[in-house]
């Protein structure tokens, strides 16, 4: 049995206001699972749902329709403070008048326990979170990552047997964020915790999570494991939301799709009749020009250890431009002429039955 269940859940968001207009729901019957020691990590774009879901989970969002239970417990009519969660937002929301100790220890006030107890918990917490005898300082004085390490030890303090984090290291450079994502995966396997975190970054969440859910106007996109979202996204718009650009539609038969760059091989037992298809931008490979689909290099961006390579068909009529990915000694410069051939390993045929638009609230009308 699944430790969190959601249900059919569905949440509304005003009632339309322009005549015409037919309101959506900020979720749409939202069904998802998460396994007890999972972490799982909802992604998505602004107004996706994705905070909304985590509201609900933790009480603080009522629904309109759907059931939220925890170990099998009907978490409906149970307050916020009796769910056995934990929540950490993207702003720490640490009190500025208590010390590091103080923060820390507030959810364990709540819960009762012994002065001793208490100071013995955060000492070990703050162990636990890379801060050891920070207890005195005041929070004012602490950086943001340092910050982040001491709201992280106050959702954990209580033992929630679920904790769930909104934008974590939303408020952090790049840098800090790299360290503390990889940090904070290992933390959470020592501690056997089972996480639900939202967030907008894809890295972040590719490199947190055991599972990753994208989200798309109160609608799950795609359900699946890190490997499988990135290898196989289930339509154009999680393509696109992922970053990838060769996304165009083409008739798919035979092995080979016909697109608007030429025909391109597909992997076997690809989806056939008119589609979607994404060509990774490692499966452009780059050749003689004499060779392939003829193209102009138009720009060079510098990825670290790879070039993305801008390219523009030599082709008559509105053909849209490819993306390649070369090493950094062997990205052709600006300017120059290549041929371009394709990789049926990193094409992916995407299904079109996934991009219908989020439906119409049940039972809702417009307003006049």
């Amino acid at each position: 049995m699944p430790l969190l269940t959601l249900s059919d859940v569905t949440v509304r968001f005003g009632t339309g206001t322009r005549a015409g207009t037919v309101p959506r729901a900020a979720l749409d019957a939202v069904d998802l699972e998460v396994a007890e020691h999972e972490i799982v990590c909802v992604l998505g774009p602004s107004g996706s749902g994705k905070s909304t879901l985590l509201r609900v989970v933790a009480g603080l969002q009522a629904t309109d329709a759907g059931r939220v239970t925890l170990d099998g417990t009907d978490l409906s009519y149970v307050p916020v403070h009796r769910r056995g969660v934990g929540l950490m937002f993207q702003d720490h929301q640490l009190f500025p008048q208590r010390d590091v100790a103080g923060n820390v220890a507030f959810g364990l006030r709540m819960h009762g326990g012994s002065r001793d107890e208490q100071a013995r918990r955060v000492e070990e917490l703050l162990e636990l979170v890379g801060l050891p005898g920070a207890g005195h300082r005041a929070v004012t004085t602490l950086s943001g990552g340092e910050q982040q390490r001491v709201a992280l030890a106050r959702a954990l303090a209580p033992r929630p047997r679920l904790l769930m984090l909104d934008e974590p290291l939303g408020q952090l450079d790049r840098s800090l964020r790299e360290r503390l994502v990889v940090e904070l995966r290992g933390l959470f396997g020592r501690l056997g915790t089972t996480v639900l975190a939202v967030t907008h970054d894809q890295g972040e969440a590719f490199a947190l999570a055991d599972r990753v859910v994208v989200m798309r106007e109160g609608r799950i996109a795609q359900n699946g494991t890190p490997l499988e979202v990135w290898q196989r996204p289930a339509s154009a718009f999680v393509a696109r939301f992922l970053g990838f650009d060769n996304v165009v539609p083409a008739t798919v038969s035979d092995g080979a799709a016909d697109t608007p760059w030429g025909e391109i091989p597909v992997p076997e037992g690809s989806a056939t009749g008119e589609q979607s298809l994404l060509v990774r931008p490692g499966g452009v490979r780059l050749v003689d020009a004499a060779q392939g689909l003829r193209c102009t290099v138009e720009a060079r961006t510098f990825r670290g250890s790879r070039v993305a390579v801008l390219l523009r068909p030599d082709c008559p009529g509105d053909v849209p431009p490819l993306e390649a990915e070369c090493g950094l000694y062997a990205a052709p410069a600006e300017g120059a002429t290549v041929g371009v051939v394709f990789e049926a390993e990193d094409v992916v045929v995407l299904d079109e039955r996934t991009e219908r638009p989020a439906r119409p609230v049940r039972g809702a009308t417009a307003s006049p």
